[in-house]
């Protein structure tokens, strides 16, 4: 399974200041030696993080691979064509949120998230779409046919300490509609060291993109520690699944 690091939070710390420091590309690099398979950043609209400069210097510099998160914004989608990381996901963006809250409506806005694929898929970008895991909303993903299908694991992670297997199991159905579909599945949001063993086993789930709770533990551990640690509770969950 792939591990994508989510770097946008390294930048919320530098951008507290206003600085230069901590550097996302240096964390970019910290990650990927340490054993991420991906780099993932979300460039905004309010540019509350992750900055342009940022996505054009991590470009360069990344060596696995680079995961746009972006909104269907005219603005960001021309710098994703400009730019062309190696994957975009295309995820809902609402400037008054903390962090994204939920999947796409890929029923609501189907012509204009179709267009937006087809943009980058021209571009020759692997494409995403963040959704969340009920039925309604996977069928309405697979009909745009993305490459992949991300699945937002929201409510796993307020759900897990009481068990989760409702949750659990509509992931798992998730994966097996969009397997059976033949579109790539990867999962993410709030997965932690504690409650990502049962998303890492889900049967077709490729790829996990995981940041806030990484770069939390790096105070710490140090960034290296904190994606090994993650590192190893994925690989002893796929080992046990």
């Amino acid at each position: 399974m792939r591990l994508y690091i989510n770097i946008d939070h390294v930048a919320t710390i530098r951008e507290a200041r206003r600085t230069d420091e901590p550097d996302p590309i240096a964390a970019a690099a910290l990650c990927e030696a340490a054993g991420a398979d991906g780099i993932t950043v979300h460039l905004r609209e309010d540019r509350r993080h992750i900055q342009d400069n940022d996505v054009r210097r991590l470009r360069q510099s990344v060596r696995t691979a680079l995961n746009l998160e972006l909104s269907q914004s005219e603005e960001i989608v021309a710098i994703a064509e400009e730019v062309r990381p190696d994957q975009a996901t295309l995820v809902p963006e609402r400037r008054e949120e903390i962090t994204t809250e939920g999947g796409l409506d890929c029923r609501r806005h189907a012509d204009r998230i179709a267009a937006v694929l087809h943009r980058l898929k021209t571009k020759g970008i692997r494409t995403s779409l963040f959704i969340t895991p009920d039925a309604e909303s996977v069928v309405a993903a697979l009909e745009l046919r993305p490459d992949a299908v991300e699945l937002h694991t929201g409510r796993w992670a307020h759900e897990w300490r009481g068990g989760g297997a409702a949750a659990l199991a509509e992931l798992r159905e998730a994966c097996e509609r969009a397997h059976q579909a033949g579109v790539a599945v990867h999962a993410g949001h709030g997965l932690t060291r504690d409650n990502v063993g049962p998303v890492a086993a889900l049967p077709h789930c490729e790829e996990l993109n995981i940041g806030h709770s990484i770069v939390s533990r790096a105070v710490f551990v140090g960034l290296a520690e904190a994606v090994r640690e993650m590192r190893e509770r994925i690989d002893r969950a796929r080992v046990t699944a």
